[in-house]
């Protein structure tokens, strides 16, 4: 589920839709969780699936590190991607703010850690990643680690729509990382091994 003061726009032809803030979302705010609604789907079900089905389910799902694609059931699916990304994904199925992130602007994830099925050029962003590949996870993992690190600590310290939608078990783990009882779980584990083809 998207965090609720969030909506659907028109960015641009090159990316279309987007999805921005209508108000300010505070670095720290839990922005995305997977729920029971988002569509779970085994890694060989597209093989069952028509044409035209496969081809959006490509388009608009994710792969998890089972393989499994998670197609989300709201305007979530339409968060575009970013070299420069404001939000990025945890081991623990949510998504959180990286930086503040004001009212009209796009949320935006790191493709990187989508476990894509062949690379893509994006937009140059003037960063000095250029691709997006099915394995940067295992190349970017260490930075992303060390954003969340940082991030995580803050999530009880803001008013976070989203909470209710984590287990029980889920927040007991960042509970004891916040006292420093345990390791936040890195999001090389997020990556999804099979051999991936490339583009």
């Amino acid at each position: 589920m998207m965090h609720p003061d969030t909506k659907l726009k028109w960015i641009s032809e090159e990316v279309g839709f987007g999805v921005v803030a209508t108000r300010f979302i505070p670095k720290g705010t839990i922005t995305w969780v997977q729920d029971e609604l988002d569509g779970v789907f085994s890694p060989d079900s597209p093989e069952y699936f028509k044409p035209l089905t496969q081809r959006l389910l490509e388009k608009y799902s994710f792969r998890n590190s089972k393989g499994e694609l998670i197609l989300c059931w709201d305007i979530a699916k339409y968060v575009n991607h970013s070299f420069r990304s404001n939000c990025l994904s945890t081991a623990y199925n949510f998504e959180v703010a990286i930086r503040d992130i004001a009212k009209g602007e796009e949320l935006t994830d790191d493709y990187g850690y989508l476990n894509l099925t062949e690379s893509f050029i994006p937009e140059d962003e003037g960063t000095d990643r250029k691709v997006v590949d099915p394995d940067d996870i295992l190349k970017c993992y260490k930075e992303w680690d060390r954003e969340l690190e940082k991030i995580l600590p803050l999530l009880d310290t803001i008013n976070q729509p989203l909470m209710e939608l984590l287990s029980g078990k889920t927040l007991e783990e960042i509970s004891e990382i916040k006292s420093g009882d345990r390791k936040m779980l890195s999001t090389r584990t997020l990556y999804y091994h099979p051999e991936k083809s490339r583009i």
